[in-house]
């Protein structure tokens, strides 16, 4: 039981904080003077990668079955800023990971992530972007990190048909250049679809799940998403909560995720 530790802990300080988030910032809202229902235009950016606006974000995937190592856990906590460079978005991303089975346990920083959109279209219904994509070996454990230095190219779009509805794509390639010689390349695609329903009120369903193709090995895993979450205004703050659970439909190789629970609170940071 010693090996789960480090994952029940990682894993339950990571929903934990979320579910707190989704209680107590209607709370907050209820009780600030300038809680505000968010405008139209601020649900749709809540949900768009491309929004010009800067942002932190929490996010947190509990894994609790891999494909083949049915006694293995793992759980994934991001933390992610987004910030504005005049026409550039930059997005950097830095995981606290852990892999916990009967056999062994790892915990610990996973790889930085950092990618830049150039934001060749911004309009109201649809926005576009691309730019390069960067992996650091960061991790502080083999078995979280890659150990390779990757770059490659991000490209996003992102449409709001009608008030209602948002759909879009984030694809993002990356390939090895340096680092151990003795580790797999890296040489990965991830597509990840995204779609969005607006109920009324800032309530709102969800998917946005992570297709991840291996183009080395040859593994792949595709999952589907569905969820519900929250975007509420304070002040000059839009917070978004999610919960959704996602799915695997098709996948290929030992240690892929058969069902992950994906929780978050986002936050934009926009002028009162």
């Amino acid at each position: 039981m010693r090996a789960f530790y480090p994952f029940f802990y990682s894993g339950i300080i990571g929903i934990s904080l979320v579910l707190a988030a989704g209680i107590l910032v209607p709370i907050m809202a209820q009780q600030e003077d300038t809680a505000v229902g968010p405008s139209a235009d601020e649900l749709a950016k809540a949900n768009n990668p491309l929004a010009d606006i800067r942002a932190f974000n929490i996010q947190n995937y509990y894994t609790p079955r891999l494909f083949g190592m049915d006694d293995a856990v793992a759980n994934t906590f991001w933390f992610r800023v987004a910030a504005p460079t005049g026409r550039f978005l930059w997005r950097a991303s830095l995981p606290l990971q852990t892999i916990s089975s009967h056999a062994f346990s790892e915990s610990g920083l996973g790889d930085f992530d950092l990618f830049a959109a150039y934001l060749a279209i911004q309009k109201p219904r649809f926005s576009f972007g691309v730019g390069p994509s960067l992996g650091v070996p960061t991790a502080t454990e083999e078995e979280l990190g890659t150990e390779k230095w990757s770059g490659g190219l991000a490209v996003v779009a992102f449409a709001a048909p009608d008030p209602q509805l948002q759909v879009g794509a984030l694809v993002t390639w990356r390939a090895s250049f340096a680092g151990e010689d003795n580790r797999e390349d890296v040489n990965v695609l991830v597509f990840q679809p995204f779609y969005f329903w607006q109920l009324g009120k800032g309530t709102y369903l969800r998917g946005a799940p992570l297709w991840v193709f291996n183009l080395e090995s040859g593994d792949f895993n595709v999952p589907v998403g569905f969820g519900i979450g929250k975007v509420i205004k304070i002040g000059g703050t839009v917070y978004n909560i999610f919960i959704e659970p996602q799915y695997t439909v098709l996948h290929e190789g030992i240690g892929q995720p058969a069902l992950q629970i994906f929780t978050a609170l986002n936050m934009q940071f926009t002028s009162r």
